[in-house]
């Protein structure tokens, strides 16, 4: 097994900080680089890191900080080293190629969105702020600002974000349970379940058994001496080592046409809502109960309470997607043992070679969605995170094979329900959801789109080392 520098890696990668209630995200623009690498290099000792704290000891506030390419770039590093980096990430997310892969058109389009987008600033870091109540994580948030406006950086805009009881979304599901649990991180679980650190950290072995692609200092500057060597460029120092690539995606949720596209869908004959049918489909869509357990091991009702229960497999429990159909939108970002028509061994393979680390804060009014309660009071949405040590084969790939892509097992017409649905199909382009059945199957026609995109970025999440390297140039 390899041993993880936990003390190195930044904390969120590998905690979902989960008593920390309340957060707040803030795009900072470098003013002075000089001064804002002189206090990015005082907080580092304030950083999260990813070392394991006991219940009883965690503290009331976390800290981590993401760069985007211009940042970096801002404050020093050349653009030899970055060209280093993944192609994703130096491109971003709103070229024409990244725009059709993502999906982001009509309503979604980067020209649309209020930050990130064609029409905004451009983005350079983010410092991530979170706190046990919006009390605590707004009074550090204050004190950092107190320091950071004086040397150099200008607050640009604000991700706030909380969790809602039980961990639930918007829609009303609970969210945030089928993470994969990485060798090394002190987490233990299923095997099927565990992945190799290089899947999320660089500088680690992943899945494949190779190190992942990790940017470089090709040329020299900086204090080099802080970087380890590269395992993969002789004579290189690496500067992703114990580092990831992080994502945000700003995903406003579409709470009442969601309910009431499944409310009209599943209506009593005298045309009064069936609250149980009504979230029965809504349930199927999504891929488990409001209450998270799964539908392999409860295909007929919501069990109630809450669930994490994730020890199941598709191919073992549910091979023809009786209970869980093959196009529900977490069958299909993680079909397990259960991919197309390969053996449940080499479908786990596959399916671990495309997880992601998966965080999300919610924006908006509190509201959990139900079939009668689904009238927000303004926008909602969640901010989507994620992390990947290969944005191309991880985010990009689920995002546009797994989950816009409408032929998938068998299915012909059914993109993801959830994050696949295109708002303006093509003349003739049919977008439905198949619920398997025996004999015969159901389908839902005329999907509708309930998510839009309303900003996001690729960032580099580096190591405390590499932070401190930065602060070096």
């Amino acid at each position: 097994m390899q041993t993880i520098e936990l003390k190195d890696v930044q904390g969120y990668i590998f905690r979902a900080y989960g008593n920390m209630k309340y957060s707040r995200f803030t795009l900072l623009k470098i003013s002075n680089p000089e001064a804002a690498k002189k206090w990015i290099n005082s907080i580092c000792n304030q950083i999260t890191n990813a070392t394991i704290v006991a219940k009883d000891q965690l503290p009331e506030t976390c800290l981590n900080i993401a760069f985007a390419p211009n940042g970096l770039s801002e404050l020093g590093l050349s653009q030899e080293n970055i060209n280093t980096f993944s192609p994703p990430f130096k491109e971003g997310m709103t070229t024409i190629h990244r725009t059709s892969l993502l999906g982001d058109i009509d309503s979604s389009s980067p020209e649309n969105w209020l930050w990130g987008g064609l029409k905004n600033a451009p983005v350079q870091l983010v410092l991530l702020v979170f706190g046990k109540d919006k009390a605590t994580c707004l009074t550090y948030y204050n004190s950092l600002k107190a320091e950071f406006e004086s040397h150099g950086l200008e607050e640009q805009r604000n991700l706030d974000g909380l969790t809602l009881k039980d961990n639930k979304e918007h829609f009303g599901f609970r969210d945030g349970i089928a993470q994969p649990i990485i060798k090394g991180s002190g987490r233990i679980g299923p095997e099927h379940n565990t992945v190799h650190p290089g899947e999320f950290v660089l500088g680690y072995k992943n899945n494949y058994k190779v190190y992942p692609d990790s940017p470089t200092i090709d040329k020299p500057q900086g204090n080099m001496n802080l970087l380890p060597p590269s395992p993969l460029k002789t004579g290189k120092k690496d500067l992703g080592k114990n580092g990831s690539y992080f994502i945000i995606r700003q995903m406003q949720q579409d709470v009442e046409g969601f309910w009431n596209f499944m409310n009209d869908r599943t209506r009593n004959e005298d045309g009064s809502i069936n609250e149980a049918e009504s979230a029965k489909l809504a349930s199927k869509m999504v891929g488990r109960w409001p209450s998270g357990a799964p539908l392999s091991k409860f295909p007929d009702k919501d069990p109630g309470g809450t669930s994490d229960e994730n020890d199941f497999l598709y191919a073992k429990d549910d091979p023809k997607g009786l209970k869980c159909p093959f196009g529900s939108h977490l069958r299909r970002m993680n079909p397990r043992d259960s991919f197309e028509t390969d053996t449940p061994k080499k479908s786990l393979l596959l399916s671990n070679r495309h997880r992601l680390i998966r965080r999300a804060r919610l924006y908006g009014d509190p509201i959990i969605g139900t079939p009668t309660n689904n009238k927000p009071k303004g926008d909602v949405g969640l901010y989507f995170n994620c992390f990947s040590a290969d944005i191309s084969r991880q985010f990009e790939f689920l995002q546009y094979t797994w989950s816009n892509y409408p032929k998938i097992k068998q299915l012909y017409s059914d993109p993801d329900p959830i994050i696949g649905v295109v708002e303006n199909p093509k003349e003739g382009e049919e977008q439905q959801f198949t619920l398997q059945g025996d004999p015969i199957n159901k389908t839902e026609k005329n999907l509708q789109r309930f998510i839009t995109i309303k900003g996001g970025a690729y960032f580099f999440f580096p190591s405390i080392t590499t932070i401190r390297y930065i602060c070096s140039l």
